[in-house]
């Protein structure tokens, strides 16, 4: 069968939007006569990870968000109108010209800048069927519902859209209620659960440890606002025994990573990695983790019965706190605001986290099963309808 999916990101700080599609492109790929898929991301680090026979990535010019929410070319000059023109330009010819069956936009409806609103009129009268895939929290609520009003995002779903996936479990996250979306489009809403269990992984390679050796593993995500958390996880007491792995990620600003490498040189006990593809067996293998509080980052601790400290991203959005909040509410994970993070608190925490294991139950982990029975459906109706 020649069915075909896009999976379209924005992606204009970390690898968070990335991670997730292809995450979802290796899960779609992994059923009986799974679709070709095409992802669409603006991270050129997306090349970097191992792709499933039948993905492919389009990598566009890539936009990059500064501390106060802006947005620039991350690598070419000039003013943004024209990177977002020459975005738009890629995206409707690619689009058009592949034809998906099945075209899933990540968190923003209309793309980055309004660059998906001459391609989508063009699919849907093709016969492609377009769903927003949303993770389980964009904001605090107010700030949510506010950004949901002026992106337009309700009149864009009517216009265009067939369905609505959150990727959390409702009894954690009500995006509905957080975002207070109309009732014209709320029955759009179908939420998968986290993407946790079965999340594909690829092969990482074992930890930088000895045979045996307990460990705690330190994740900054992409790295990009990830310094306060690493020289606090570096200069922490570790129990006897114990080593500390930080995995650095690729945005860690280069002056922080320096220092890191320094200071592991130094300290048998600390190893330091700059990129891992995927760090799913590294957290399964560890005695504790402490993590910033992405969305790919915290399902991925969430599929384990391994302890958890989430030290979350408070600007320029306060999405990873609201989540981590949330969780650590029903018991699932620990979490401490930044600014009240010290080398002295994180280690008490390891000292006590290390002896213990935590049972996560109650949360519905099974999103990669059901995006996969969602898409499967969407698919076959756009066939149908050929």
């Amino acid at each position: 069968m020649d069915e075909r999916v896009v999976l379209y990101g924005h992606d204009t700080m970390g690898l968070g939007h990335v991670r997730r599609n292809l995450a979802l492109a290796a899960a779609l790929r992994s059923g009986p006569d799974g679709p070709q898929v095409l992802v669409v991301t603006g991270a050129a680090e997306a090349g970097r990870f191992p792709l499933p026979d039948g993905v492919d990535l389009l990598v566009l010019p890539a936009v990059a968000k500064d501390g106060n929410g802006g947005y620039h070319g991350r690598r070419l000059a000039g003013p943004l109108a024209d990177v977002v023109a020459l975005r738009r330009n890629v995206l409707t010819a690619a689009l058009t010209t592949f034809a998906p069956h099945l075209l899933v936009v990540d968190k923003v409806a209309r793309g980055f800048a309004g660059e998906l609103e001459p391609a989508l009129p063009a699919l849907r009268q093709a016969g492609t069927r377009i769903v927003l895939g949303l993770r389980d929290i964009l904001d605090a609520p107010t700030a949510a519902a506010a950004e949901w009003r002026r992106l337009r995002t309700t009149e864009a779903l009517r216009e265009n859209y067939d369905e609505i996936w959150v990727y959390g479990d409702r009894r954690v996250s009500d995006l509905a209620l957080d975002c207070r979306v109309p009732p014209s489009v709320r029955h759009l809403i179908r939420y998968t659960g986290f993407l946790a269990d079965g999340r594909p992984a690829a092969p990482a390679g074992p930890p930088p440890v000895a045979p045996g050796e307990r460990f705690v593993l330190g994740l900054l995500g992409g790295g990009q606002d990830g310094a306060e958390l690493a020289d606090a996880f570096v200069a922490a007491p570790r129990p006897d025994g114990v080593a500390g792995v930080l995995v650095a990620g690729p945005y860690l600003p280069d002056a922080t990573r320096s220092a890191l490498h320094a200071t592991a040189a130094v300290d048998p006990g600390l190893r330091l990695v700059d990129f891992c593809v995927d760090p799913v067996a590294w957290v399964r293998q560890a005695a504790a983790v402490v993590c910033m509080g992405g969305y790919n980052t915290v399902t991925e601790v969430l599929a384990t019965d391994t302890p958890a400290l989430v030290v979350p991203r408070v600007e320029p959005r306060t999405e990873q706190l609201v989540r981590a909040r949330r969780l650590s509410e029903r018991g699932h994970v620990d979490d401490v605001h930044p600014g009240d993070l010290s080398p002295a608190l994180l280690g008490r925490w390891c000292a006590d986290a290390v002896r213990r294991r935590r049972a996560r139950t109650g949360l519905d982990l099974g999103g990669m099963a059901a995006v996969r029975h969602l898409a499967r459906i969407h698919v076959q109706e756009a066939r149908r309808a050929a």
